[in-house]
């Protein structure tokens, strides 16, 4: 697939047709191949980063209205978090249409978590430019609605249930471990292995550490009930 027609599919899907073209492609721009003349998309990701919370936050408080900040926190944290940008970006076709140098191409970039899920942010901040609020509140409310509706569930506490197992079953509890940091000062990415006593592991990554380990727990939880 040529560059064009991946970012013509990736429009088709993302349901927004930009007005102008520059804005996607400096989205989809990795830090790999950046130059003066063709930037890379952190700046567009920071943005889209705030761009996507509000329009989170308030499709949650929409969504449920009897619910407290208490249980809205979880709930956004699980819509927000790179491995959910991630998935979203990976359905519509970010990653063929991502422009990488050639290491990171060769590594396997188009299918890593950090790099679609800031990726993805990015995208959004580009709609946002190109067309405005509704326009990237239109977007994520159609990428997202299943994801919304299923909150409550995917919020619930990985590290607590994960614990719960372990203790269950005469194990210790859970260990995390940093094993890896990327990305700049402002916006850092965290590996995060979660290993339990009995030998099984899983990593995650994600901007701050503590999501990262529920990511990684979860990774276990299901590893656990796809062996029962």
């Amino acid at each position: 697939m040529t560059a064009r027609s991946a970012t013509d599919a990736l429009e088709a899907k993302l349901g927004h047709r930009f007005r102008t073209p520059d804005l996607l492609t400096e989205a989809l721009t990795h830090a790999s191949i950046a130059t003066r003349a063709r930037p890379d998309n952190q700046r567009l990701e920071f943005l889209g980063d705030r761009v996507l919370g509000l329009i989170i936050a308030e499709a949650l408080l929409a969504e449920d209205l009897e619910a407290t900040e208490g249980q809205i926190a979880p709930r956004f944290n699980a819509l927000v978090r790179k491995e959910t940008c991630a998935e979203i970006a990976a359905g519509i076709g970010i990653g063929e249409a991502m422009v990488l140098g050639r290491s990171e191409a060769i590594s396997g970039g188009r299918r890593k978590t950090a790099l679609l899920g800031d990726a993805m942010e990015a995208v959004i901040a580009a709609v946002y430019r190109d067309a405005g609020f509704e326009a990237a509140r239109k977007v994520v409310l159609h990428h997202w609605n299943s994801h919304i509706r299923t909150a409550a569930e995917d919020a619930l506490d990985a590290k607590t249930t994960l614990q719960e197992w372990a203790q269950a079953r005469g194990l210790s509890p859970p260990e995390y471990r940093e094993v890896a940091r990327s990305g700049p000062d402002h916006a850092p990415v965290f590996t995060i292995e979660a290993i339990l006593e009995n030998g099984v592991s899983a990593r995650a990554e994600a901007s701050a550490k503590r999501t990262a380990q529920q990511a990684a727990a979860q990774a276990i939880l299901a590893k656990l009930e796809a062996a029962e």
